[in-house]
């Protein structure tokens, strides 16, 4: 029994029935910049809210395009499973905070969701085995608090618009990583 080899193809089983992460990416990149839009007409505390509850939407629509994108479907004795949903589910754990800062400033809302997407995506970048997710985590986590700071209360729309497109650029580069990994397996 190979252990390196048993966990590489346990690895490379995650990233090829997810697609690399992919169909996350492009379904939550849509929701933020749709929140985006909504943001600029709807008074701050309910686009907060939309904004807060839109991966009700995301999600769904990620499990569709997961089912098409990905090359096979995750088997059941796949010993990566259930840290897999465990790291997937991880960013719930965030809600109380979301509530939290709602109660105290709706306008907080677009850059913690930008600092939980970071926290939330670094460790996948052990289990797809591409940097590209540290980038992504960087990227959307510091990206964020810089607009913070830049625009100030300004930065509501113009943070949920950046996360989305920083996701939708990433998730061609992912996509292509999870592609690579299942040609480069043994027949």
């Amino acid at each position: 029994m190979d252990t390196a080899n048993d966990l590489r193809q346990a690895l490379n089983d995650v990233s090829a029935s997810s697609a690399g992460g992919a169909p996350f990416l492009i379904a939550y990149g849509a929701t933020f910049v749709i929140t985006a839009v909504l943001s600029f007409f709807l008074p701050r505390p309910t686009a907060a809210l939309i904004a807060m509850f839109q991966g009700g939407v995301a999600l769904p629509v990620a499990f569709w395009l997961e089912r098409r994108m990905g090359s096979r479907r995750l088997a059941a004795d796949n010993p990566l499973r259930p840290l897999s949903a465990q790291m997937a589910m991880s960013q719930a754990l965030g809600l109380p905070l979301l509530i939290v800062a709602y109660s105290l400033n709706p306008g907080a809302i677009p850059v913690m969701l930008a600092s939980l997407g970071g926290v939330h995506f670094f460790p996948y970048a052990w289990l797809h085995r591409t940097q590209s997710y540290i980038y992504l985590a960087a990227a959307v986590s510091i990206g964020g608090f810089v607009l913070q700071l830049i625009l100030g209360s300004n930065a509501f729309s113009f943070i949920l618009l950046y996360v989305g497109v920083v996701y939708w650029a990433a998730s061609p580069l992912l996509y292509r990583h999870a592609a690579r990994l299942v040609q480069e397996q043994p027949a």
